[in-house]
Protein backbone atom coordinates (compact mmCIF):
# COMPACT_ATOMS: atom_id res chain seq x y z
CA UNK A 1 0.00 0.00 0.00
CA UNK A 2 1.19 3.55 -0.73
CA UNK A 3 1.07 5.97 2.20
CA UNK A 4 2.09 9.63 2.38
CA UNK A 5 3.72 11.01 5.49
CA UNK A 6 4.44 14.54 6.65
CA UNK A 7 5.56 16.40 9.73
CA UNK A 8 6.99 19.62 11.01
CA UNK A 9 10.17 19.87 13.09
CA UNK A 10 8.36 18.81 16.28
CA UNK A 11 7.15 15.61 14.60
CA UNK A 12 10.30 14.90 12.59
CA UNK A 13 11.75 12.18 14.84
CA UNK A 14 8.41 10.34 15.00
CA UNK A 15 7.96 10.71 11.23
CA UNK A 16 11.28 9.02 10.63
CA UNK A 17 10.39 6.13 12.97
CA UNK A 18 6.90 5.77 11.47
CA UNK A 19 8.37 5.69 7.97
CA UNK A 20 10.78 2.87 8.93
CA UNK A 21 7.95 1.00 10.64
CA UNK A 22 5.61 1.21 7.66
CA UNK A 23 8.34 0.22 5.21
CA UNK A 24 9.20 -2.79 7.39
CA UNK A 25 5.58 -3.90 6.93
CA UNK A 26 5.92 -3.70 3.15
CA UNK A 27 4.26 -0.33 2.56
CA UNK A 28 5.62 2.23 0.12
CA UNK A 29 5.98 5.54 1.94
CA UNK A 30 6.08 8.88 0.16
CA UNK A 31 7.84 11.32 2.50
CA UNK A 32 6.56 14.87 2.05
CA UNK A 33 8.96 16.34 4.64
CA UNK A 34 10.15 18.06 6.67
CA UNK A 35 13.63 16.64 6.59
CA UNK A 36 15.25 18.07 9.73
CA UNK A 37 14.68 19.41 13.22
CA UNK A 38 14.97 22.97 11.93
CA UNK A 39 11.90 25.09 12.69
CA UNK A 40 9.40 25.05 9.83
CA UNK A 41 5.73 25.58 9.01
CA UNK A 42 3.53 22.48 9.41
CA UNK A 43 0.89 23.54 6.82
CA UNK A 44 3.38 23.07 3.98
CA UNK A 45 4.00 19.41 4.83
CA UNK A 46 0.47 18.58 5.93
CA UNK A 47 -0.91 19.95 2.67
CA UNK A 48 1.68 18.12 0.56
CA UNK A 49 0.82 14.76 2.12
CA UNK A 50 -2.92 15.49 1.88
CA UNK A 51 -2.75 16.41 -1.80
CA UNK A 52 -1.29 12.97 -2.59
CA UNK A 53 -4.28 11.38 -0.81
CA UNK A 54 -6.78 13.65 -2.55
CA UNK A 55 -5.29 12.89 -5.98
CA UNK A 56 -5.42 9.14 -5.30
CA UNK A 57 -1.65 8.78 -5.61
CA UNK A 58 -1.61 7.15 -2.15
CA UNK A 59 -4.35 5.39 -0.22
CA UNK A 60 -3.72 6.94 3.19
CA UNK A 61 -1.65 9.62 4.89
CA UNK A 62 0.02 9.97 8.28
CA UNK A 63 0.84 13.33 9.85
CA UNK A 64 2.77 14.42 12.94
CA UNK A 65 3.35 17.77 14.61
CA UNK A 66 3.68 18.77 18.25
CA UNK A 67 -0.03 18.50 19.12
CA UNK A 68 -1.31 16.93 15.89
CA UNK A 69 -3.99 19.60 15.69
CA UNK A 70 -2.39 22.15 13.37
CA UNK A 71 -1.17 19.70 10.76
CA UNK A 72 -4.55 17.94 10.85
CA UNK A 73 -6.34 21.24 10.23
CA UNK A 74 -4.04 21.99 7.28
CA UNK A 75 -4.74 18.57 5.75
CA UNK A 76 -8.50 18.94 6.19
CA UNK A 77 -8.45 22.06 4.00
CA UNK A 78 -7.67 19.82 1.00
CA UNK A 79 -10.89 18.72 -0.74
CA UNK A 80 -11.46 14.98 -0.37
CA UNK A 81 -9.33 14.60 2.74
CA UNK A 82 -10.77 13.45 6.05
CA UNK A 83 -8.05 13.52 8.70
CA UNK A 84 -8.61 12.69 12.35
CA UNK A 85 -6.43 13.06 15.43
CA UNK A 86 -5.96 9.60 16.95
CA UNK A 87 -5.56 10.49 20.61
CA UNK A 88 -6.51 6.97 21.72
CA UNK A 89 -6.99 3.48 20.27
CA UNK A 90 -10.78 3.70 20.01
CA UNK A 91 -10.59 6.93 18.04
CA UNK A 92 -7.97 5.44 15.70
CA UNK A 93 -10.57 2.78 14.79
CA UNK A 94 -13.63 5.03 14.83
CA UNK A 95 -12.25 7.61 12.41
CA UNK A 96 -12.05 4.77 9.86
CA UNK A 97 -15.27 2.94 10.83
CA UNK A 98 -17.55 5.95 11.06
CA UNK A 99 -15.80 8.80 9.22
CA UNK A 100 -13.97 6.91 6.46
CA UNK A 101 -10.87 8.94 7.35
CA UNK A 102 -8.08 8.69 4.81
CA UNK A 103 -5.48 10.43 6.96
CA UNK A 104 -4.48 10.14 10.58
CA UNK A 105 -2.65 12.70 12.72
CA UNK A 106 -0.59 12.49 15.90
CA UNK A 107 0.91 14.84 18.48
CA UNK A 108 4.52 13.86 19.17
CA UNK A 109 4.63 15.99 22.32
CA UNK A 110 1.63 14.23 23.83
CA UNK A 111 1.83 10.61 22.60
CA UNK A 112 4.31 7.81 23.05
CA UNK A 113 5.78 6.41 19.83
CA UNK A 114 4.68 2.86 20.70
CA UNK A 115 1.08 4.12 20.99
CA UNK A 116 1.33 5.97 17.68
CA UNK A 117 2.58 2.84 15.87
CA UNK A 118 -0.21 0.73 17.37
CA UNK A 119 -2.81 3.29 16.37
CA UNK A 120 -1.48 3.36 12.82
CA UNK A 121 -1.97 -0.42 12.67
CA UNK A 122 -5.51 -0.05 14.02
CA UNK A 123 -6.29 2.67 11.48
CA UNK A 124 -4.90 0.72 8.53
CA UNK A 125 -6.67 -2.52 9.48
CA UNK A 126 -10.11 -1.02 10.11
CA UNK A 127 -12.73 -0.90 7.36
CA UNK A 128 -15.33 1.80 6.83
CA UNK A 129 -18.73 0.50 8.00
CA UNK A 130 -20.76 2.45 5.44
CA UNK A 131 -24.50 2.26 6.10
CA UNK A 132 -25.77 5.19 8.15
CA UNK A 133 -22.24 6.63 8.19
CA UNK A 134 -22.16 6.94 4.39
CA UNK A 135 -24.71 9.76 4.47
CA UNK A 136 -22.70 11.67 7.04
CA UNK A 137 -19.43 11.29 5.16
CA UNK A 138 -21.22 12.55 2.04
CA UNK A 139 -22.39 15.58 3.99
CA UNK A 140 -18.77 16.31 4.94
CA UNK A 141 -17.79 16.19 1.27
Amino acid sequence: MKISIGSDHAGFKYKEEIKKYLESKGHEVIDCGTNSLESCDYPIFGRAAAELVAKGEVKYGVLVCSSGEGIMMAANKVKGVRCGLAYNDDVARLIRQHNNANMIAFGASFMELKDVLRRIDLFLSTEFEGGRHERRVSEIE
